[in-house]
């Protein structure tokens, strides 16, 4: 997989984190760059910023609707003959609460999103880099996943899972060539923070000894797990998180 000639797919693409690492994906040389996301005005804005010079496709998804992401991955591949790189970007905060007061609804919509949506990520993407033999998919967890964030355990819960299925796919699956990791983000602010207080936002930027970062600070280890030099890196959780968990 030469970084010439990678075909990339990035669900999850709208918003502040997926715009950011499109934009720095579109920025390398690619051979094709497909851009999906459920919410048409985040996609938007996103292949907005995406440079003219490069091959691009979109499309809307849902990412916990499995034939939805695999008509992503069918698309790929009509379009561009191949599929080297899925990001896997999707996901959803869980409302503010204590264990005893969230609804099952609470719970059923983090999995549905930040599980499921990357176990259909993983399933579609799989038959057509079993078949080429090689292929990288990345995941994006969350520091959440690591720690533990007070009434935000669904959110907490569902990022400690897709750091595990990371790590049990990339054994499953290296003997196919595909290298299988995940992200995990510390806070920036993004749209998803849109419900929050300003005294939240500073609890929260206090727990981080660097401060909150931004999505241009995590674009890299998306960079890198995309590329050849992470020839050699699966089942990794790569943590960007100004420090929030290294007390």
């Amino acid at each position: 997989m030469g970084t010439e000639q990678r075909v990339i797919a990035i669900l999850g693409a709208g918003g502040a984190l997926g715009g950011a690492i499109s934009r720095q994906l579109a920025g390398e040389s690619l051979a094709g760059l497909v851009l999906s996301d459920v919410n048409a005005t985040s996609l938007d804005g996103t292949i907005g910023a995406v440079s003219d010079g490069v091959p691009l496709e979109t499309t809307l998804a849902d990412v916990s609707d499995f034939q939805q992401v695999e008509a992503v991955v069918a698309r790929t591949v009509e379009r561009f003959g191949r599929l080297d790189v899925l990001v896997s970007n999707a996901g959803v905060l869980s409302p503010n609460g204590r264990i005893h007061n969230l609804a099952a609804e609470d719970w059923e919509r983090a999995f549905q999103v930040n599980v499921l949506g990357q176990v259909n990520a993983i399933r579609a993407a799989v038959p057509v880099m079993r078949e080429q033999k090689s292929g990288s998919i990345i995941l994006t967890a969350s520091v959440a996943g690591l720690t533990a964030w007070p009434h935000a355990a669904p959110y907490c819960v569902t990022k400690a899972a897709v750091i595990h299925l990371a790590k049990v796919a990339a054994v499953e699956y290296a003997r196919d060539g595909i290298r299988v990791n995940c992200v995990c983000p510390g806070t920036f602010l993004s749209g998803m923070h849109a419900d929050l207080s300003p005294g939240a936002i500073d609890a929260i930027a206090a727990k981080h000894p660097l401060g909150l970062g931004s999505p241009s600070d995590l674009v890299g280890a998306y960079s890198y797990l995309a590329s050849d030099a992470s020839r050699w890196t699966t089942g990794s959780a790569i943590v960007v998180d100004g420090g929030y968990a290294a007390p």
